[in-house]
């Protein structure tokens, strides 16, 4: 496993599990904004990049929103052969509401958390 990986998983599973909890107490917006979190710190990652794009593609299917399912269809396809070449817009949020090629500013917090995994 590269070492980015290894070292930004923790702090995507720990957006997820908040998304999880989100969801345990019927606040799909919020689980949604953590699912998209978990994207910006993922997204240099194939594997996180992928498992990410997964799970807003549960929490479409959940909503039963079939934009967001559409939508995260193709961005599984674009995850799995596009992270490696580097082609994927740093910050993109990662849902069906936003172009897949849009550069987005990225939370300072999580900022800090891809230089420091991107340092190990």
């Amino acid at each position: 496993m590269p070492s980015f990986t290894r070292a930004i998983r923790p702090h995507v599973d720990a957006e997820l599990r908040a998304a999880d909890a989100a969801l345990a107490c019927d606040q799909a917006d919020r689980a949604f904004a953590h699912l998209q979190r978990a994207h910006v710190l993922g997204q240099a990652s194939t594997i996180e990049h992928v498992r990410v794009h997964v799970r807003m593609l549960r929490w479409g299917i959940a909503q039963r929103d079939l934009r967001e399912i559409a939508g995260q269809l193709l961005r599984i396809a674009g995850a799995a052969t596009k992270t490696a070449l580097g082609w994927v817009p740093h910050g993109n949020t990662g849902g069906a509401d936003v172009s897949p090629f849009r550069r987005m500013p990225v939370p300072p917090d999580l900022e800090a958390l891809i230089r420091r995994a991107g340092d190990e």
